[in-house]
């Protein structure tokens, strides 16, 4: 579920009803967990900074050169793919001709070569391997890393600004392709012992990436349901491949199943548009109230002076 909290009283008289329906025989048991969620929420945005920082200053690279984004990173075919879009007066069509349709409007096409995502990694595992401390990608994800914080943030919004809009302008222009102005970038990771499979949910995003960066492992397959606020029962589902990239709205549901074995890695990168989230928050359907975050992105509730709001 996705709850509202504002304090004990509110989450009891909104929510008792359905928790108890949901066989939690005790909702009251849920609150000091909420306020701690609440409480680390507020300090996201320092406690994130603090990490960039100790980077910056102890973090010495296996790969430096990966940190910048190169051509030679890319999957031939994804650099047709972009070429193609960024050509005036194309249409949908003339671009999905070029992907592999899953239907719901998610596309999948090679976005990374075998070599980049064998080196991504091991710089990933280097970064593990080092005392730093590191922030866990989301609050469903709890093993993985923050691309940010880790000094990928340019490298991340070079190939969101220079090749993935001129594709999403096209596929999703009414959710927000075309104005894709900031993103979270993560690592997220599964084995046995740590998470092993995600839940259905939605992400907070207008268009989200997914990459598979490697193939020794099992299972694991992704299923999509319908959009949020749509009432269907279809379901499609989707195998990762190596270098492969999957497209599809933040507001279509979306779980994985868990893997049997190996160890699964996937790069995934929420991009947003504050033209459609200043409006609406995709989370709760309200009015965002803007507050300004001290460095990067925030939640993508950009503000024309590049305030953006801090809570996420």
């Amino acid at each position: 579920m996705h709850v509202k909290f504002v304090d004990r009283d509110q989450f009891l008289k909104d929510y008792t009803q359905n928790l108890l329906a949901r066989s939690c025989h005790d909702p009251e048991r849920l609150i000091p967990q909420l306020e701690e969620e609440c409480k680390r929420r507020r300090c996201l945005e320092e406690a994130s900074l603090r990490r960039r920082r100790q980077v910056v200053a102890q973090y010495t690279p296996r790969h430096p050169h990966l940190y910048t984004l190169q051509q030679s990173f890319l999957d031939k075919q994804f650099l047709e793919v972009v070429q193609v879009a960024r050509q005036p007066g194309q249409t949908p069509g003339s671009l999905t001709r070029l992907l592999k349709d899953h239907h719901q409007h998610i596309f999948s096409f090679p976005v990374f070569t075998k070599e980049f995502c064998e080196m991504f990694l091991e710089e990933l595992t280097n970064y593990e391997e080092s005392p730093l401390p590191k922030g866990r990608p989301n609050t469903m994800n709890q093993y993985g890393i923050k691309l940010e914080e880790l000094g990928f943030t340019d490298f991340v919004s070079s190939l969101r600004l220079e090749y993935l809009i001129p594709i999403t302008r096209l596929l999703y222009p009414g959710c927000g392709g075309d104005s894709l102005d900031s993103h979270k970038a993560f690592v997220v990771t599964y084995k046995e012992g740590d998470d092993v499979d995600l839940s259905y949910h939605y992400d907070n995003s207008e268009v989200t990436l997914n990459v598979a960066l490697n193939e020794d492992y099992s299972e694991g397959d992704l299923y999509f349901g319908p959009m949020r606020k749509e009432q269907s029962t279809r379901r499609a589902g989707y195998s990762h491949q190596l270098g492969q990239g999957l497209l599809h709205r933040g507001q279509q549901f979306h779980g994985a199943l868990p893997i049997t074995g190996g160890i699964r890695h996937n790069l995934i990168i929420w991009m947003r548009s504050s033209e459609v989230r200043n409006k609406v928050c995709p989370m709760c359907d309200e009015t965002p109230t803007l507050v300004p975050a001290k460095e990067g992105f925030g939640d993508g509730f950009t503000q024309p002076e590049e305030d953006v709001c801090s809570l996420g």
